[in-house]
């Protein structure tokens, strides 16, 4: 199970995840994703109660990145240590802005 919980402040969006990214629950965020109003400034995941990706996880995000590259871009907050592992196997500690 996913949660993603939106918070909009000064044109930034702001999805807190919750739960399972994963084959099942990637399509909610991806529609999240699609739903983002066009005229964002910016995109915050926060992945704080984020407790498993998967591949299917990681495309998602990978498309969040492609879309939100026009604007301030997008950056990916409070990454525990199992799912930053993930990143840095991947490659994607290398391509997200991660604080």
């Amino acid at each position: 199970m996913l949660t993603i919980n939106k918070t909009m402040k000064d044109g930034q969006i702001i999805l807190a995840l919750g739960g399972r990214l994963d084959t099942i629950t990637a399509p909610d965020l991806e529609q999240a994703v699609k739903a983002l109003p066009e005229d964002a400034q910016s995109l915050v995941l926060d992945m704080e109660n984020l407790e498993y990706i998967s591949s299917a996880g990681l495309r998602v995000l990978l498309t969040a990145h492609k879309r939100m590259g026009g604007r301030e871009g997008m950056k990916v907050r409070n990454v525990n240590e199992t799912i930053m592992e993930v990143f840095e196997l991947t490659g994607f500690s290398d391509v997200l802005a991660i604080e």
